[in-house]
């Protein structure tokens, strides 16, 4: 088998229905094989995957695992010399299969791929990245971005000036679509499952350059992400999950004075972020805004109180109220 697709799935028949087809519809030249790991849906995605798309291999988990857990099991049921891990919410363009496969056979220094993403209106989605530290950090929460067109020293959280249009060694590459040579992959274990949502990807790139592998991104492969299908029904709860595995990453790679920093640089990202919501409300409210501000209001109250290391080493955490109350509150 040349290719292990795996597709975790959590009530998003309205997406992967899409995305299964993009995949079948464009037919790679090589042996390939689909994995839909199913995290407990409701809404009939199982049944209606076994339907349409009999070729397909359902694994029912019949609990929402997150996104590393969910992974892993597709993962471990894999047979692929490569396995691409793909978001049900994107579409796979015609012939990106093949070339990304040509692509990885030509380049044995790497262990994993990237390739362009974009936006549903064609815009590029930014989704190879530089790892994160402090510094980059601190970077992008003072909206400093551009600096880093001055050179690496002033890099972010983005490669600034590139908008995925050239082939080049990346540092890690968003979970919506990458691909891994599978006996790397199985060797490392897969993702982190500490990791419920985000970072997890960042981990297992930042693992792969470690086991003295390249990460190598081509933009002759090109795939559509719509994004955002389950943040959107859950923003406080997904943002602070984001912060928790952000701590998690810091923790485990740059120990407990990374961990203490990163706090002091989300607070400072944060407040930054809420203050500029809170004039946008004042001179344009709206529901999307006043949603958005809870969130915010939720993101801060939990930093503050939290404390890092007694939550990555103990699981200690603060309980705070996720309502959306007047953004003024």
């Amino acid at each position: 088998m040349k290719l292990s697709i795996v597709i975790i799935c959590w009530n998003d028949w309205k997406v992967i229905e899409n995305c299964l087809r993009s995949i079948f519809e464009g037919a790679s030249k090589f042996e390939f094989e689909v994995i839909v790991s199913d995290n407990g849906s409701t809404d009939g995605s199982v049944e209606r995957i076994r339907a349409q798309f009999p070729a397909v291999r359902v694994i029912e988990n019949r609990a929402n695992l997150g996104f590393a857990k969910g992974n892993n099991v597709g993962i471990r049921e894999s047979s692929g010399e490569y396995v691409l891990i793909l978001n049900p919410d994107t579409i796979v363009h015609a012939g990106s299969l093949d070339r990304w496969i040509e692509f990885s056979d030509l380049h044995p220094d790497a262990g994993a791929f990237g390739c362009k993403v974009l936006n549903p209106d064609g815009t590029y989605q930014g989704s190879a990245r530089p790892f994160p530290t402090v510094g980059r950090s601190l970077v992008a929460a003072l909206g400093l971005r551009q600096l880093g067109r001055l050179g690496h020293s002033f890099q972010s959280d983005t490669y600034q000036g590139w908008k995925g249009d050239t082939e080049r060694v990346i540092d890690w590459q968003s979970g919506c679509c990458v691909l891994f040579r599978g006996d790397l992959l199985k060797k490392l274990g897969g993702f982190d499952e500490r990791f419920f949502y985000h970072y997890e990807e960042v981990d297992l790139c930042h693992r792969v350059w470690e086991a003295g592998c390249l990460i190598r991104f081509t933009p002759e492969v090109t795939v559509t992400h719509l994004g955002g299908q389950s943040v959107g029904r859950f923003p406080v709860r997904f943002a602070l999950e984001t912060n928790r595995n952000c701590y998690r990453y810091f923790y485990k790679h740059f120990g407990t004075r990374g961990a203490i920093r990163c706090r002091r640089v989300m607070l400072m990202h944060l407040h930054i972020r809420q203050f500029g919501y809170r004039l946008m409300y004042c001179f344009r409210p709206s529901e999307s805004l006043k949603g958005r501000l809870a969130m915010y209001r939720a993101a801060v109250k939990w930093n503050t109180l939290l404390d890092p290391i007694k939550f990555v080493e103990h699981g200690t955490e603060p309980q705070i109220e996720q309502g959306t109350s007047h953004p003024a509150s």
